[in-house]
């Protein structure tokens, strides 16, 4: 999820825990314990700092060991470790259940997003992303919204929290029927189908959907059930050229192909360079494709620059180009 949702669900889990008498019966923990869920929804996601790097980086580490099972076993340790420093008299054991819980549920509903996380590192490198919530979804941050509303107007935090917890659950269980429904009008369109990624967007009756067979790509749009195909493309194998394998052992298309699993490349030949692009097909956006990799080399296939993230225009695509070693 986003940052600004994390933060109102880290309140949230504060106003919560005022149904523990352990915390209701005690303004020093209700304080410790406001700020251990604040923090604790928050702290996964501390390696964004990765971005002040570069993109390859972050694309690559992003919710990774950040998000691991050692991590969120971690997190809360620290966390309550911390305040423990500065205020010896809470208690520990119900102070850590409820970082605890705010770490576990920072991780648990980001692998609902299209983006999804390592949520299962050591065991296992493979990301987990159910795609059916939107990395910011506004009726989940509305719904926190009112209810912190509530609460200010005098409302039990905890029960008030609790039935907005029933109703998210509702609403989580709403989004795998309709995205379940959207991936079977699909398979009907495309029965041949080896893969079909359906992504949610910030509207809640749109969905974006890439499809792959033995020979085509095949993106679209769902609305309210009905599914469009938008554009199609042959699937044309990377080959192994010069060209193409020298492009590959730049750092940021590496990482873009470790991020993305369905995309297609072009091969420009220019008096004095190639330009290597690799499109990702998921996020079509007004007919453009925004999310990309680029690598630019010269004829003895040095890699001059290259550039992978999002770009909305091709003026500002050049200027990175021209202004980034590779």
């Amino acid at each position: 999820m986003d940052t600004g949702t994390h933060i109102v669900m880290g309140v949230a889990l504060g106003g919560l825990a005022t149904l523990d008498p352990a915390v209701s019966n005690s303004t020093v923990m209700a304080s410790s314990v406001m700020i251990a869920t604040i923090i604790g929804s928050q702290i996964p996601d501390i390696d964004t700092v990765l971005k002040l790097k570069n993109n390859a980086v972050y694309i690559r580490n992003h919710r990774g060991i950040t998000h691991s099972i050692p991590a969120v076993i971690l997190w809360p340790v620290l966390i309550v470790g911390g305040i423990y420093l500065f205020e010896p008299t809470v208690n520990i054991l119900h102070l850590w259940m409820w970082t605890q819980l705010a770490v576990f549920l920072h991780v648990f509903v980001d692998i609902f997003n299209a983006y999804g996380t390592q949520a299962l590192r050591p065991f296992s490198h493979k990301w987990l992303a159910l795609g059916v919530i939107n990395t910011f979804d506004p009726f989940i941050f509305v719904i926190h919204i009112v209810g912190l509303l509530l609460w200010a107007f005098g409302a039990h935090p905890g029960y008030t929290f609790l039935a907005i917890y029933a109703i998210l659950i509702a609403y989580y269980i709403h989004r795998f029927f309709y995205k379940r429904k959207v991936q079977k009008i699909v398979e009907e369109m495309i029965p041949d189908a080896t893969e079909i990624i359906i992504a949610p967007t910030l509207k809640n009756t749109e969905w974006r959907i890439a499809v792959m067979n033995k020979r085509q790509f095949f993106v679209g749009r769902a609305h309210k059930l009905r599914v469009n195909i938008l554009d199609q493309f042959n699937r044309v194998p990377v080959p192994e050229s010069p060209v193409l394998k020298a492009a590959k052992k730049d750092p940021n298309l590496s990482a873009f192909l470790s991020f993305s699993p369905v995309y297609r490349w072009e091969l420009e030949e220019y008096d004095d360079h190639y330009e290597v692009r690799f499109i990702d097909l998921r996020y079509r956006s007004n007919g453009h494709y925004p999310f990309v990799a680029v690598v630019k080399l010269d004829k003895n296939l040095k890699i001059l620059s290259s550039y992978t993230g999002w770009i909305y225009s091709e003026e500002k695509l050049k200027k990175k180009l021209d202004f980034l070693p590779g």
